[in-house]
């Protein structure tokens, strides 16, 4: 089976965000950077096709070369080959111009499956996998908690209130990952995994390698873009209802402070 992953790089959860002094950017120069976490359980879908089905497994991604980092995190858990897109036309492109150049490297690949997350833990749109099912005009799964395959279709579930659905599609299609830890458990890359991850091929391709215009896909073409920043307002401290009351007075104030002070009832 050829399988592609779509993979993003995020700044680790745990990471301080700032703001920049332009209001419309975060400060990068001490983040730690990590795979998207819903990226790295698609890694983990794909490495059990290819264990079940046989075949390779391709890692797409784009951005700088720190994103080298972690392409090599995910070869190093399993993948057999990575493509970075780098290219200065990308960094004021929206979703819509980096799916298109992620839908463009997938086109040159062939896969018969195209996984990635459902979403990412920096922006948080769920836009990439769809839009790029749409340019590639393939069915789309979203929000796969399960999935399997036998070689000509694809089978997910999905969790929906109380409950979870199936949905099937021939292939080729594109599967978003939702699900959690504890369902895809995303295997650690091994030592031996890490000293073989520096030898496997990674290409490095630019807009027009892909065939693409600059114009159509980067900051020109953007139809989204962000004007502010701006931190959640911190929140005041809590308040607790003593003063000497007893259990009738404590409900009383309390009563009165939510309708008098917070106006929530």
């Amino acid at each position: 089976m050829n399988i592609v992953v779509l993979l993003k790089q995020t700044p680790d959860t745990e990471s301080v965000i700032r703001i920049a002094d332009d209001g419309q950017s975060i400060v990068t120069d001490d983040l730690k950077w990590i795979i998207n976490p819903y990226d790295e359980f698609a890694v983990e879908a794909a490495l059990r096709l290819k264990e079940k089905h046989g075949g390779t497994v391709t890692i797409v991604s784009y951005g700088p070369q720190r994103v080298v980092e972690s392409i090599r995190t995910a070869m190093a858990m399993g993948a057999d080959k990575g493509v970075l897109i780098d290219d200065p036309a990308l960094e004021g492109a929206d979703s819509l111009g980096v799916s298109r150049a992620l839908a463009a490297a997938v086109k040159e690949l062939e896969p018969d499956i195209v996984l990635c997350g459902s979403r990412a833990v920096d922006y948080d749109q769920a836009q990439r996998g769809p839009m790029v099912a749409e340019w590639l005009e393939w069915p789309h799964l979203g929000l796969a908690v399960a999935l399997d395959s036998d070689g000509s279709t694809v089978t997910i579930e999905r969790p929906i209130e109380g409950g979870k659905v199936t949905l099937e599609a021939e292939l080729p299609a594109l599967v978003t990952m939702g699900g959690s830890h504890a369902v895809w458990n995303p295997r650690y890359a091994s030592l031996p995994g890490i000293m073989k991850a520096k030898k496997k091929p990674l290409e490095v391709k630019t807009l027009a390698d892909l065939g693409l215009d600059p114009a159509e896909c980067g900051e020109e073409a953007a139809k989204i873009r962000i004007v502010s920043l701006e931190m959640p307002p911190e929140r005041q401290a809590g308040r607790i209802i003593d003063d000497g009351l007893d259990t009738e007075g404590k409900a009383a104030e309390l009563v009165r402070a939510l309708h008098e002070e917070a106006k929530v009832i």
